[in-house]
């Protein structure tokens, strides 16, 4: 059926000309890039993370819930090329990947479980370990929003001020998900103000 609905819309030149599309149809026709898959995988792990921790404790599955909007938000972004879709990215997973290294011990002692996991054979905490492929699945989307943005065609010096508005708005959504749903873990932005390695 997709491929019928493909089929009419490459052979229409009316379809084809129309910018109203349904959006998969669009983005399977553009082959996906480099960058478009390191977003789109890395965003793709991380919220799979989210729900599989979720799913693990159930207090935190509406935080969960919306947090994992930002990352969805900058996948459509960026597959239509779209500079806020790499901005939100940048900010939402580079924010995540900084709090884990300056703020929270939550990476290190994934690092410590997958330590102990290949000397022992035994996994003893793996709602910690999911912290790992977590981190490094934020920062493949860092590294993809920061290559799609370079290799954007048009830049402007207000891209700079696009750029803080696009982390104010994401570290503002991002805390004011933590305040309905899991007010304990606002602390954390007090201590990214003052950063020491756990």
């Amino acid at each position: 059926m997709v491929h019928t609905a493909m089929s009419l819309w490459q052979d229409s030149p009316e379809l084809s000309r129309c910018r109203f599309v349904i959006p998969g149809m669009a983005i399977a026709k553009k082959r996906l890039g480099g960058l478009e898959w390191l977003i789109l995988s890395g965003a793709g792990l991380f919220i799979l993370v989210l729900g599989i921790s979720a799913w693990w404790q159930a207090d935190i599955r509406w935080l969960h819930f919306f947090q994992a909007w930002m990352y969805i938000a900058a996948i459509v972004l960026a597959l239509r090329k779209n500079a806020w879709g790499y901005w939100i990215g940048f900010s939402a997973a580079g924010l995540w990947d900084y709090s884990n290294l300056v703020a929270t011990t939550f990476f290190f002692n994934g690092l410590q479980q997958l330590s102990q996991w290949i000397q022992t054979g035994q996994l003893q905490r793996p709602d910690l370990l999911i912290a790992v492929p977590a981190w490094f699945a934020n920062l493949l989307v860092v590294i993809g929003s920061v290559w799609g943005y370079v290799r954007l065609p048009r830049k402007s010096p207000g891209d700079l001020v696009r750029f803080v508005v696009a982390f104010v708005l994401t570290t503002g959504f991002f805390a004011l998900d933590m305040a309905l749903f899991q007010p304990r873990y606002l602390g954390l932005f007090r201590r990214l103000l003052h950063p020491h390695m756990p």
